[in-house]
C-alpha cells in the first residue's frame, strides 16, 4: 500500500518510544539487538530483557570515565548489568546525582571485543531524545522477528547514519519587533521530527550577503526568566539590538538548549554545578561532550534564506569554524561581550579557558 515508514519517520518514533521507555530494535552490520533508554528503566522491562538474555549498559566514555569503568571501545563502554542488579542500579550508574553520596559503585566489568555499533547508535539516540547519555542494550539474533511480532520501533543503522539535516519551512509572517518594526520570523521544521527552529529577519538583508548575523542557542533560563548563571539573555538582546541598529540582519533562533542536552539534562548539570563541579565537568560526569550542538542547522538555515556569506556575532572561534565548513563564509566575526554578573564569573572564565571562548 506504500505506508511503510520512511527512515526519517522511524527515527522519530524511536526518540519518542525511548522517552516512554518503551524498547525499540536496532540493527546494523553487526546484528540487531533491543534496546531501552536507561533513565526510562521499569522493572517489568528489565525483567523482559533478562528473559531473553544478559542486557549490557551502555556510557559513554566521559559517565565511565567518571566510573572508573574500563571503555574498551573508545568512546564508550558496554558496562556488563550484574545478575542481582534492579532499575535502581541502572539509574545510579547512568545518572550523576548521587555519586558524592555513594562514590564506590563499581567494580564494573566491560564488555570487550566484537562490534559495538548498535551501543554507539544507542546512546545517539538518547541524546537526540534529550534523555541520559545511557542504553539498555541486549544484543540478540532475533531482535528483527521480535520487532515485527511485537510491533517494536525497527531503526536500521544503514539509513539512520545516512539521513541528512533537512529542513523545511513551514510558515514566516510580518512581526514589529522594539529593535525594528520591519521584522519577519520563519519557522523551520526538521524532517526528522526533532524541534523546530527560527529565523528573525530585520529589514531587508541583501542576499547572498555577507548579513549581519547571531546563531543563538535556545536558553529558557537565560532568555526568558531572567537567569544570572549565564550571559545568553544579554547576548540574545544585544545581538538584536545591533541588528536593529544597522537596519538588517538575521537572528536564528536555534532549540538547542544547554549546548545541545536539553533543559532537564542542564538542569541536571547545574545541581551538579552546586556540587563544586565547572560546566564542562559537569556536562563530562553526566556524559556529554562539552558542546552537542549541530551547526549544521544554522548553516542549512542561512542557505535556504539565500546567504551564502555572514558578519557573525560570535565570541566562540569553533561556531565560526563550523558554518565555514558547512558551507557559509564567515566575513568578519563581531564580538559579543556582554551580560557579565558576579554570578557567572566562574561560567565565563570556564567558557574562556576551556571552551576556547575569545572573552
Amino acid at each position: 500500500m506504500g505506508l511503510d515508514l520512511t527512515p526519517a519517520e522511524r527515527v522519530a518514533r524511536a526518540r519518542a518510544d525511548l522517552r516512554m521507555g518503551a524498547v525499540i530494535v536496532l540493527s546494523g552490520p553487526g546484528g540487531a539487538a533491543l534496546v531501552q533508554a536507561a533513565e526510562a528503566a521499569s522493572a517489568a522491562r528489565l525483567a523482559d530483557l533478562r528473559a531473553l538474555g544478559e542486557p549490557q549498559l551502555a556510557v559513554t566514555r566521559w559517565r565511565a570515565e567518571t566510573l572508573r569503568a574500563r571503555a574498551y571501545d573508545g568512546d564508550l563502554a558496554r558496562l556488563v548489568v550484574p545478575a542481582g542488579a534492579d532499575c535502581e542500579w541502572i539509574w545510579s550508574v547512568a545518572d550523576p546525582a548521587t555519586d558524592l553520596d555513594t562514590p564506590m559503585k563499581g567494580p564494573f566489568a566491560s564488555a570487550r571485543g566484537g562490534d559495538a555499533g548498535l551501543h554507539r547508535a544507542a546512546i545517539r539516540l538518547a541524546k537526540e531524545a534529550r534523555l541520559l547519555p545511557a542504553a539498555l542494550v541486549l544484543p540478540l539474533e532475533q531482535a528483527t522477528a521480535l520487532a515485527q511480532a511485537h510491533d517494536l520501533t525497527h531503526l536500521d543503522l544503514s539509513t539512520y547514519d545516512a539521513l541528512p539535516i533537512t529542513l523545511t519551512e513551514v510558515a514566516a509572517a510580518r512581526v514589529p519587533l522594539a529593535i525594528s518594526p520591519q521584522g519577519r520570523v520563519r519557522v523551520f521544521r526538521p524532517v526528522d521530527g526533532s524541534e523546530e527552529h527560527y529565523a528573525v529577519e530585520v529589514g531587508a538583508p541583501r542576499r547572498p550577503g555577507p548579513v549581519l548575523t547571531r546563531l543563538h542557542s535556545a536558553c529558557f533560563t537565560g532568555d526568558v526568566i531572567g537567569s544570572l548563571k549565564c550571559d545568553c539573555g544579554a547576548q540574545l538582546n544585544s545581538a538584536l539590538a545591533q541588528i536593529g541598529a544597522e537596519g538588517s540582519g538575521v537572528l536564528l533562533y536555534l532549540n538547542q538548549e544547554g549546548r545541545g542536552i536539553g533543559l532537564a539534562n542542564k538542569m541536571r548539570a547545574y545541581a551538579l554545578q552546586d556540587q563544586g563541579f565547572d560546566t564542562v565537568e559537569a556536562n563530562h560526569r553526566l556524559g556529554f561532550e562539552d558542546d552537542e550542538r549541530d551547526f549544521r542547522i544554522g548553516a542549512e538555515m542561512l542557505k535556504a534564506l539565500g546567504f551564502d556569506a555572514v558578519r557573525l556575532m560570535t565570541n566562540n572561534p569553533a561556531k565560526v569554524a563550523r558554518m565555514q565548513a558547512n558551507g557559509v563564509t564567515v566575513t568578519d566575526r563581531v564580538p559579543l561581550r556582554v551580560g557579565a554578573t558576579p554570578e557567572n564569573a566562574d561560567y565565563l572564565s570556564v567558557k574562556a579557558t576551556k571552551s576556547g571562548h575569545l572573552l
